[in-house]
């Protein structure tokens, strides 16, 4: 049958194809709209199988907040190259994703992939970005937080849409002196990155390492083995306030901890703000 330049406009806005392999699928199934799509998708798994073992360096992350601010998700798909990842098609296929992270949350990487989605599966899906993009893709981490107690999940994005930070902010009501306090502590582990809340939940292992260190530096530069101690225990409250979020100095004035941030923001608003836990997702650092 005769392929209309019609037909070919709406397989390709379809499919993201070119418009040459457009045609050619609609030649190959007699005009047939849905063979033309499958036909493309077996051709994109093809493409996407010579592309797979180009290193994927670049991409973005997705963040979805819950409108009541009660929950927050963030998924992290990578391609090959920056310009890729700041294209509409790109950052189109990244807002399919997380929508899907955001309706189901998956158990890992694995059942994402396995799950339905427009007529095969997530697998299909993105091997068809791939063959439209031209670029290796791949889905990586996802990671969610919901609120174990009243509060809010505090969120920062990047500007480059690369790293993003979420907190759990706990206060028995929500005011915009809370909300503010979330969103700076958000932007603290952002920019600061710490290892833990507090040095009560800082892993041990990591401050004996720390203290052991310390110890042998004194040792090496004689000093009496009566002060070693002393200078060991010196160098972890320097450690704390190097990697425990409420120590450390808070970036937006550091003559303050985020401790002392959070006792004047609780006085704003009126009841007590805590920091139940975070987590910071930063492309292509595990």
């Amino acid at each position: 049958m005769s392929i209309s330049a019609q037909m070919v406009k709406e397989l390709r806005e379809k499919t993201g194809a070119g418009m040459m392999d457009c045609k050619k699928a609609l030649v190959a199934n007699d005009g047939d709209m849905e063979k033309a799509i499958d036909w493309l998708r077996e051709k994109g798994l093809s493409k996407a199988a010579k592309k797979a073992g180009r290193a994927t360096t670049e991409g973005l992350l997705g963040v979805h907040i819950a409108e009541d601010g009660k929950s927050a998700v963030a998924v992290e798909v990578k391609c090959e190259t920056d310009f890729v990842a700041r294209g509409d098609k790109f950052q189109d296929f990244v807002k399919q994703v997380l929508g899907l992270v955001v309706s189901d949350f998956p158990a890992d990487t694995a059942s994402l992939l396995a799950r339905p989605a427009e007529g095969g599966t997530v697998q299909d899906m993105l091997n068809s970005a791939i063959a439209t993009i031209g670029e290796n893709m791949q889905i990586g981490r996802a990671v969610k937080m919901e609120l174990s107690n009243p509060g809010v999940v505090g969120s920062y994005l990047h500007s480059n849409g690369k790293l993003v930070a979420l907190v759990e902010v706990n206060a028995a009501t929500v005011n915009d002196a809370v909300l503010a306090a979330a969103k700076n502590v958000a932007m603290q582990v952002a920019a600061a990155n710490p290892l833990a809340v507090d040095a009560k939940s800082l892993d041990p292992a990591a401050e004996e390492r720390e203290r052991e260190v310390y110890r042998q530096k004194a040792r090496a530069e004689g000093k009496p083995e009566q002060i070693v101690e002393r200078i060991a225990e010196g160098a972890v409250k320097k450690f704390h306030k190097e990697v425990c979020l409420l120590d450390q100095p808070y970036i937006r004035d550091d003559k303050k901890s985020v401790a002392d941030m959070l006792k004047e923001a609780s006085k704003e608003a009126g009841t007590p703000i805590t920091v139940a836990r975070f987590v910071r997702l930063q492309l292509g650092v595990e």
